[in-house]
């Protein structure tokens, strides 16, 4: 990692009309066609758009219009949503992960609250974000908008948030070294050291979060709430529709629009990020064979880039000076022993008394409604969906990882493979309901062990792209040197493998095991046409409460799903966390 020097700001600030002058008069045609581009891209964004803010009627059902030469549309709603959904979520990652790696109060709040709301189904954020968001905009689609935003960016930021959190824990020594000698500020230490330290693992993640967010796309753009049905355009609502219809020819055509947005999502932005965030590898030696990206090369030949980071510069100086109020690295900050315990005991006292408070409140409005003895069932049904959740968990590290580290250890097998692993990830269950009818149908194989291969494809891809980001971010200089000594087979996994990509499995099965839970709400419930198949289990509890708009049960559901996901991370992942930080770290 390298740190380059700007040129004065004085000459920066004369010399900065001329310079962006002179690149607009050597433009050639690479700079043109990116131009364009662009401004295609936002007249598309302003066009699609435009439908967001129409009005609608919460008095009548929605009806979903399933023509094909809807699709195009549709296609161009969803993807506009679930880009917002990833901003929203990149910055929610930096904020929150940030703030729980910094404070070692909020540590301690933060980090099991993420547990916490990674357990909480996509469809109780729903529930909610629905109400809500329609109260504040009423008569306005602009509601229902916000409300599928808001439920795909659950779908997204814990998974980001945990990964950027471990690595900013588990900071190689040199780099946090390097930027307390220098004196970097805490704004520049983020951005020079921190944020570049993460970025692979950030990328990954991302994508994986992308996947997610697609996954669970049905259920964001449809859902229905006591007799009501909400539904907004786009591919989720559409194969829903479709789904509920049996028609299987319109089925076929959402999953062949689905798999071209995602390809196509794959080589615009996915590769090219996957491919630039290689400079961020912490090595001696440069390897021999990189990731390429064709629309990056094609980008790199650009002036625009260049000429836009000119026009910034300005502004990133500001922030770097602005940012100096936030302390230097080589000046830690020292409270007195008697006072930082006495903050320790306000501060214990203030959030426990907010708990407390909140689960009493809860206790009263459930014993009112139906009595506390709501939570006997869902306590049981947890413990068939715990089963399902264990087998997946462990059968998928065990098919996974080594694939994983094989494609991350190859350039050029992440070429091949990111496009097909980013289809598989991103494909929701809901398109495979028709098959999964006919196959538990026709097999007689139950639902209840069939549902663990529906929860798979929303939960073993976190393990494996991890696994890929872990098997990339291993020094090349060190696999060299375990080439040049000879070390293979089982004594190279021992020695170089499992250390090296330990803390992004760990990250990977913390998200694998709690997207399972969340998976099992549409995994555990197979519609398909007039057929309908329900296994015993937590998530068909949750699903059953959700399509009556029973909020008692509902509630019940996302408690009992919570403390399973929140005891299972505190008893394996978390211990298993710390080991990472302290003996596996780079």
């Amino acid at each position: 990692m390298s740190f380059r020097t700007s040129a004065p700001a004085s000459r920066s600030r004369t010399s900065l009309p001329a310079r962006f002058a002179g690149g607009l008069t050597r433009m050639t045609w690479v700079d043109l066609v990116v131009a364009a581009a662009v401004v295609v891209l936002l007249y598309l964004t302003l066009r699609v758009g435009k439908g967001i803010t129409v009005s609608f009627s919460t008095s009548q059902s929605a009806k979903v219009d399933t023509g094909v030469g809807q699709l195009p549309y549709d296609a161009a709603r969803s993807l506009l949503r679930m880009f917002v959904a990833l901003a929203l979520s990149t910055a929610f990652t930096f904020v929150y992960a940030y703030a729980a790696a910094k404070s070692r109060r909020l540590e301690r709040i933060l980090v099991p609250a993420l547990d916490i709301l990674q357990s909480v189904p996509v469809l109780a954020f729903l529930t909610v974000a629905v109400t809500g968001f329609v109260a504040l905009f009423p008569g306005s689609m602009l509601g229902l908008e916000c409300a599928a935003i808001f439920a795909i960016f659950t779908s997204q930021a814990w998974n980001m948030t945990f990964g950027f959190y471990h690595s900013l824990t588990s900071l190689p020594r040199e780099l946090d070294e390097l930027s307390r000698s220098f004196g970097f500020t805490r704004w520049m230490r983020f951005w020079k050291v921190e944020l570049p330290a993460g970025m692979i693992g950030l990328v990954w993640n991302g994508m994986m979060s992308f996947g997610g967010g697609w996954f669970f796309l049905v259920a964001s753009e449809a859902v229905t709430l006591g007799h009501t049905d909400y539904a907004l355009p786009g591919v989720g609502s559409y194969a829903g529709a479709a789904i509920a219809d049996g028609d299987l020819a319109k089925v076929g055509c959402a999953i062949l629009t689905m798999a071209v947005m995602v390809i196509g999502v794959n080589f615009l932005f996915w590769r090219p990020l996957t491919a630039w965030a290689e400079k961020f590898k912490i090595e001696q030696s440069e390897a021999s064979e990189v990731q390429r990206s064709v629309v990056l090369d094609f980008l790199r030949r650009s002036d625009w880039p260049r000429l836009v980071g000119r026009l910034l510069r300005p502004a990133g100086r500001a922030l770097s000076r602005a940012g100096r109020v936030f302390g230097t690295d080589d000046r830690p900050l020292v409270v007195p022993r008697g006072r930082r315990r006495a903050g320790d005991i306000a501060f214990a006292l203030v959030a426990g008394g907010l708990i407390v408070w909140g689960l009493a409140d809860l206790g009263r409005y459930l014993y009112d409604r139906t009595g506390l003895g709501v939570f006997g069932e869902p306590l049981l049904l947890g413990l068939a969906t715990l089963a399902r959740v264990a087998v997946l968990v462990v059968v998928a590290t065990m098919v996974w990882v080594p694939i994983g580290v094989k494609i991350g250890f190859s350039p050029r097998l992440t070429r091949i493979a990111q496009p097909v692993v980013q289809v598989l990830a991103s494909f929701p269950a809901n398109f495979l309901f028709p098959l999964a009818v006919w196959f538990f149908i026709r097999t007689g194989l139950s639902i209840d062990i069939g549902g663990i291969f529906l929860m798979a494809l929303g939960a073993q891809w976190y393990i494996l792209f991890n696994t890929i980001a872990g098997a990339m971010a291993i020094p090349t200089d060190l696999r060299e040197a375990m080439d040049d000594l000879g070390v293979k087979g089982r004594q190279r996994w021992r020695r170089l493998i499992i250390p090296g990509i330990f803390p992004s499995y760990v990250t990977g099965g913390i998200t694998a095991s709690g997207g399972a839970w969340n998976a099992s709400i549409v995994a555990e419930v197979v519609t398909f046409g007039g057929t309908t198949l329900t296994a015993t289990g937590l998530g068909a509890y949750i699903a059953r409460a959700t399509e009556r708009g029973d909020h008692p049960q509902l509630i019940a559901g996302v408690v009992v799903m919570s403390v399973y996901v929140v005891c299972l991370n505190r008893f394996l992942w978390r211990p298993l966390y710390r080991l990472a930080e302290t003996r596996y770290s780079l």
